[in-house]
């Protein structure tokens, strides 16, 4: 995946914008909705990586399973949120899902209809 893919994939995802918060070299992208951050990345860094919001359990197996491409978090809640190489094997489809999983986390949830009786 490269910088303009992953600028390009976030973009596509349901009411996503692209701010720049923390200067100009990190690309920080957010749900228009509620403003939370689903996935930070320093677009020219070297290696390229992506961070984003995670199932504490789903990112301890991610972890486990992609040792030094997989870690917690980079300047964030270790917890909650992985940081990712870009630019080593893991699957393009793979990176893909997680950053819809770290954006449907974060996006305001639609009020369920009252049920009619």
């Amino acid at each position: 995946m490269t910088p303009d893919d992953l600028v390009e994939f976030c973009l596509s995802l349901p009411q996503t914008d692209e701010t720049f918060p923390f200067g100009p070299e990190t690309s920080v992208f957010k749900t228009t909705a509620n403003g939370k951050i689903f996935a930070l990345s320093a677009l020219a860094g070297e290696p390229f990586t992506v961070s984003l919001k995670c199932d504490p359990e789903e990112g301890r197996a991610l972890r486990d399973e992609f040792p030094g491409q997989i870690t917690p978090g980079y300047h964030l809640n270790k917890k909650h949120w992985i940081t990712i190489v870009l630019d080593s094997d893991i699957e393009v489809s793979l990176i893909e899902q997680l950053l819809r999983d770290s954006h449907a986390l974060v996006r305001p949830k639609i009020p369920r209809a009252p049920a009619s009786r």
